[in-house]
């Protein structure tokens, strides 16, 4: 046997080695394994990202318009009722211990997330501590939100906001969904007008 031949010999035994299948099936799937589960996490995270957002937002309109009526249920405040029209719109899938509700009285639908009007007397673009300005939600301060809290009276224009940090399984999914520390922020808003009930208040509650 010429050492040609024996080399010729030994290549392909080595080539046949080399493709045999034996046991390929499990390194694929040990390869792709972690690729399918993460998939089917990530999927399931968004598709409860999304649920819980809407039910939030069905909530936070319900509750709009159980607050517009000015009604007042025996027992209870218009903001608790509000609290638990969220909470069962939501179907336990929200920890209401953990929620956010603000409601914001405005003068016009114009004015929602507007600051109040202040004479510019240095001409910054900006307001300064000492510059004249309208307390329009009378809480003797300049703020950047002219809102004032509260549900407001007959008539009023009222913004409902609902914050709520949803936390994940999976902290590489907080980073796809636009979160941080496996938590993502899940938010919903609606600005309505308060229908002209009777105000047997004396103010907005």
């Amino acid at each position: 046997m010429t050492p040609m031949t024996a080399i010729v010999r030994i290549f392909k035994r080595f080539l046949g080695v080399w493709r045999r299948d034996d046991g390929i099936s499990a390194v694929e799937f040990a390869i792709m394994a972690p690729v399918l589960i993460l998939t089917v996490i990530g999927t399931m995270e968004v598709a409860m990202a999304l649920i819980v957002s809407s039910l939030i937002e069905g909530g936070l309109r319900d509750a709009a318009r159980y607050g517009i009526t000015g009604f007042v249920e025996q027992g209870k405040t218009r903001e608790q009722q509000i609290t638990d029209i969220i909470g069962k719109a939501t179907i336990g899938l929200v920890d209401m211990g953990s929620v956010e509700i603000k409601t914001l009285v405005y003068p016009s639908f114009a004015d929602i997330g507007k600051p109040e009007p202040y004479t510019d007397t240095n001409a910054n673009g900006q307001y300064d501590a000492g510059e004249p300005y309208t307390d329009i939600n009378g809480n003797g301060q300049w703020d950047a939100d002219m809102g004032a809290a509260g549900l407001g009276g007959p008539g009023d224009i009222v913004l409902y906001k609902v914050s709520y940090a949803l936390s994940l399984m999976t902290p590489f999914m907080t980073v796809v969904m636009g979160g941080n520390d496996g938590v993502i922020g899940l938010n919903a808003t609606i600005a309505v007008r308060n229908e002209p009930y009777p105000d047997t208040t004396g103010g907005g509650t």
